[in-house]
């Protein structure tokens, strides 16, 4: 995984980092993405819930995503493993999407290895995030 503009500033909220570091630290073998994930965590700027940008995905936020070379749009809500399904369009915070889409901001670019090369994307809009509607307990 890697934004493809690095000098952005990674919004967590308080609550999102209580339950993401346990869940990263108990992964065996992480892959490398998720090691990107568990630094950029220990980089983040951490916030209380109502004070993160709307405009950040969160833990629980659903986003709307371009995918930068065919165009095409794809509506995804970011969870926890145990949430997952990806017929509701529920991803997982540890699957190589996942871990990408956490704490980008709308117009945020980034890009994630694939088996068939790398997939760019763009942050177009988030649809919903629990901190902006103050669901502050997903």
């Amino acid at each position: 995984m890697k934004a493809i503009t690095d000098t952005r500033i990674i919004y967590i909220t308080e609550t999102d980092m209580k339950r993401l570091h346990p869940l990263i630290e108990s992964i065996q073998n992480p892959r490398d993405d998720v090691r990107g994930l568990q630094a950029e965590l220990e980089h983040a700027c951490v916030v209380t819930p109502a004070d993160v940008p709307p405009d950040v995905i969160t833990m629980n936020s659903k986003a709307r995503l371009r995918d930068l070379d065919s165009g095409e749009e794809m509506v995804f809500t970011l969870v926890f493993p145990n949430n997952a399904s990806i017929e509701h369009e529920r991803i997982s915070v540890v699957a190589p999407i996942g871990t990408a889409m956490l704490g980008q901001r709308v117009g945020d670019e980034f890009e994630w290895e694939v088996p068939a090369g790398s997939v760019r994307l763009r942050v177009e809009e988030v649809l919903y995030q629990p901190e902006a509607a103050g669901d502050y307990h997903l």
